[in-house]
């Protein structure tokens, strides 16, 4: 079974939950292609599909949408989880919540669940509107996003999927037969 993660992600930090995501379900023997969603043409192939969408102002980003209403037949007829990156923060994450259509997505996805996750902000990657909105909502910069609560979602996906792949293959051998990252 070949697995997707596809996210939307303007400044890469949700890019960068995609990517650990993948890389935890190869270390337990899954094929697995990561893109973003507008470089995504069909979820035709995949036995399951997790889509991601960084978070701004309460909603997922446009992208991510899209790729949910475009293929929204499809998806409801596999395995699809969600996951949200945007709450910042070690302690008390602001902006509180998740974003406001989570449960419009899940229903149109048929999606198994949902997982929120606290990002990253560099305000010198930002431009002059997103600074203010940061601003406003006095968002702290850094990098929260949680490693290990990644690791741990990405398995209980993988142990959610049914038998096993024949083997766990090491990242390093995931790569040398061509199981390395799809943009």
């Amino acid at each position: 079974m070949t697995i997707l993660v596809t996210a939307a992600s303007r400044h890469e930090s949700t890019m960068g939950i995609a990517e650990a995501i993948a890389a935890e379900l190869r270390t337990m023997g899954y094929d697995v292609d990561v893109a973003r969603t507008d470089h995504v043409l069909s979820v035709d192939r995949y036995g399951a599909v997790i889509l991601g969408s960084a978070v701004y102002m309460g909603k997922w980003l446009p992208g991510a949408i899209e790729f949910a209403t475009k293929n929204q037949r499809t998806l409801q007829e596999k395995p699809v989880w969600l996951f949200s990156s945007g709450p910042l923060g070690w302690d008390d994450p602001v902006p509180a919540g998740g974003p406001a259509s989570v449960a419009d997505l899940i229903a149109a996805t048929g999606a198994r669940g949902h997982q929120l996750f606290v990002g990253k902000l560099d305000k010198h990657e930002l431009g002059f509107m997103e600074r203010l909105a940061t601003r406003a909502v006095q968002a702290p910069e850094g990098d929260f996003r949680d490693w290990t609560a990644i690791r741990s979602w990405a398995r209980t996906i993988g142990n959610g999927l049914g038998p096993r792949p024949l083997f766990a293959c090491s990242a390093r051998h995931a790569q040398e037969v061509g199981g390395v990252s799809r943009r």
